[in-house]
């Protein structure tokens, strides 16, 4: 064997020894996450899909197969419950609406902009417990959208004691307590476009709803689709504090959603295996939520 190719065999096992040893090295470097996410995440999630199999009273715990599942489907408050949820998940679209337009005028730097980014984001610090006593003053039988409704000599509903205006206020809320994150995401998405595409449309003779139908949401997908994916998450699972705060729940079920049931069942009577299926059944429905809008949003040259 002539001495270059013994060199060339040896830096080959060389590439190899060390090719070996960074895998290993990065196993080491991410087993201790690996552990504490199995421990925080996946162990109590396994325990909830044993206990939503059982009816479990926070001692004891006798298996009852899929009782609790089909209990659920004959529970007419648990069908309200995800209806409003889909309810809820329905009006994500029209809620990014206008965070979508206020980012695009405030990226054009309309007058007091920089004050306006200000006012927008500073609500985002508040916390859902905070947001649904402020929604709760807004919708009071004599708070200011009753008043609105008096100015103009009209008699205003009773908005969150009357089953058919309770859970609209709520979702009202919910998208407002939403706008400035979201307006904050897209500003961050236009900052990334090149202003010279746009000005080219624009010198191509391409009108304003063209240029961002065209030129801008193409070039956003990827903030369009975060923004959504959050918001839903937020929709089935965040919505506890606030609901809450503004409703309890009611008038009777009116305002019901997954994740308050999870609470109702589990703590407010102490159905705790009822609970754990109402809880599984909400990560799947948000996990089959998420799986569409990514499939929605899939790049065709991912395909």
């Amino acid at each position: 064997m002539s001495l270059q190719a013994e060199t060339a065999k040896t830096a080959g096992w060389g590439g190899a020894s060390k090719s070996r040893a960074a895998r290993i090295n990065g196993v080491l470097f991410v087993l201790p996450a690996v552990l504490l996410v199995g421990l925080v995440i996946a162990l109590p999630l396994c325990q909830a899909a044993y206990y939503s199999f059982t009816n479990w009273n926070g001692a004891r715990a006798e298996w009852i197969g899929v009782a609790n599942y089909l209990n659920m489907l004959r529970d007419p408050e648990l069908r309200r419950s995800l209806v409003n949820s889909l309810l809820f998940f329905a009006s994500v679209p029209f809620g990014l609406v206008l965070p979508f337009v206020t980012a695009y005028y405030l990226h054009r730097e309309v007058p007091g902009h920089r004050l306006f980014r200000a006012l927008i984001f500073a609500p985002t610090a508040l916390s859902w417990i905070v947001i649904g006593i402020v929604g709760r003053q807004f919708f009071a039988l004599h708070g200011p959208i009753s008043g609105a409704f008096h100015l103009v000599g009209l008699t205003a509903p009773n908005w969150l004691a009357e089953s058919n205006f309770a859970l609209a206020a709520v979702i009202v809320t919910f998208n407002a307590a939403l706008f400035g994150i979201n307006t904050t995401i897209f500003l961050t998405g236009l900052s990334t476009i090149d202003n010279s595409t746009i000005e080219a449309a624009r010198l191509d003779g391409a009108r304003e709803w063209q240029i961002i139908r065209h030129v801008i949401l193409p070039a956003m997908r990827r903030f369009v689709e975060f923004v959504l994916i959050i918001t839903v998450v937020t929709s089935f699972t965040g919505l506890f504090g606030m609901i809450y705060v503004m409703t309890g729940g009611g008038p009777g079920s009116a305002t019901l959603t997954l994740d308050f049931a999870v609470w109702r069942r589990a703590f407010s009577t102490g159905a705790f295996g009822a609970g754990a299926a109402i809880g599984i059944t909400l990560m799947i429905v948000t996990l089959l939520a998420i799986a569409l809008i990514r499939l929605l949003f899939r790049d065709r040259t991912d395909a």
